[in-house]
């Protein structure tokens, strides 16, 4: 499994103060539900997720009650009432910040709803040498120059590129760029706010997942994939040993012989994770001939399988595990199971099932040589 440097501490900012007229609707874009959820409550989630401290949430005049609603149940966020223009929001945002002011600010739209883990922790890792850092993509199309409906000249798409969000920053540079800032007009991001106070801003990698949701088609037409992956795993019992079941040490005369811990049941999920993606499969990512991975706990391989399902831009929907075997009876252990998949998978016990069945004693099962386990995942894509 790669390792990741831990990623710096930060806050971030979501500006979600306008009225996102062009998607239509009764209620500004911002509170509307996309894939599910509220469009800002995406962000503030993701953001809360990857580390950020506490997010600060520009939001409309008299819009707290939305607000409210739909970011009910998270915690490490509050809500300020933005400006008249995306500058002003920033800047009131940032300087909500000062009372304890961080080293790190990402500065977010709440229109990009789907933020990559990678994204962030590549903006904040450029933040080391330089005062600002922005994702961007490359310029694939021809670029025309107007003048009104006539095209009267070209631009060069090779040194063009298509700007996104978050953007990060040193918090004392840009905050004191928004203050400094006199442009008439509203400032196109806050890149070009520290680059007018002379700031350099670095250019990471930035991804197709993080598109603008601008239109009403926006949230019809999006419509989301799915993919659905299988594992299935199988270990002998012997004397001597510790068994382990879906993450829980239980109380059996025997165990399960394997490199690792030999958890069946977690082997099969991992499995079923990684199938669903087409990534492989346990093996190729912690191979057993490996000695960092002997003896090793199951729970970082589905740990390490769901963070590949969410960099792949799937997120699960549900699991079905049946493990099989005469001894021991998994009744007693069902609802503990379902609780510690849950707490890996970070999804809702409601989305885990867990089953055990018997071989009415026939094969290896049947007669008690070791375990098998089956899972089936579905994947939606975010």
């Amino acid at each position: 499994m790669a390792e990741h440097a831990p990623s710096p501490p930060f806050a971030a900012i979501v500006v979600a103060a306008g009225q996102g007229l062009r998607a239509g609707g009764d209620v500004p874009k911002q509170f509307r539900y996309w894939r599910g959820k509220p469009l800002v409550r995406h962000s503030v989630e993701a953001l809360l997720a990857q580390g950020a401290g506490e997010v600060v949430v520009a939001i409309p005049e008299g819009g707290g009650k939305l607000a409210e609603a739909a970011l009910a149940g998270l915690f490490g966020y509050r809500l300020i009432a933005g400006g008249a223009t995306r500058q002003q929001s920033v800047r009131m945002a940032l300087e909500e910040l000062e009372a304890g002011p961080p080293d790190l600010v990402l500065i977010h739209d709440a229109a990009r709803p789907d933020l990559p883990a990678a994204v962030t922790q590549a903006l904040l890792a450029a933040l080391a040498d330089a005062p600002g850092a922005i994702p961007a993509l490359p310029v694939v199309d021809s670029i025309a120059i107007a003048d009104g409906d006539m095209m009267s000249g070209k631009a060069d798409r090779n040194v063009m590129r298509r700007v996104q969000t978050p953007q990060a920053f040193r918090y004392t540079d840009i905050l004191a760029a928004h203050r400094a800032w006199r442009g008439e007009a509203d400032a196109g991001d806050d890149a070009q706010v520290l680059m007018a106070r002379g700031g350099e801003v670095r250019l990471v990698d930035g991804s197709e997942r993080l598109k603008k949701v601008t239109f009403a088609e926006d949230f019809v037409s999006d419509i989301p994939s799915f993919r659905i992956g299988q594992g299935y795993d199988v270990h002998r019992l012997a004397e001597g040993k510790e068994l382990w079941l879906c993450g829980l040490k239980i109380d059996h005369p025997r165990g399960l012989v394997g490199h690792s811990d030999a958890d069946v049941a977690l082997h099969a999920v991992a499995d079923a994770l990684l199938g669903g993606i087409a990534d492989g499969d346990i093996g190729s990512h912690f191979p057993p001939s490996d000695p960092q991975w002997k003896g090793a706990n199951s729970a970082q391989f589905v740990s390490h399988a769901v963070q590949l399902v969410g960099d792949a831009g799937y997120a699960i929907s549900n699991v079905d595990l049946t493990i099989i075997c005469e001894a021991p009876r998994i009744g007693s252990y069902r609802d503990a199971m379902r609780a510690k998949l849950a707490e890996l998978l970070s999804v809702e016990i409601t989305q885990v099932s867990v089953k055990a069945t018997t071989t009415e004693r026939l094969g290896f099962t049947g007669r008690g040589e070791g375990i098998a386990s089956q899972a089936v995942v579905a994947l939606m894509g975010r």
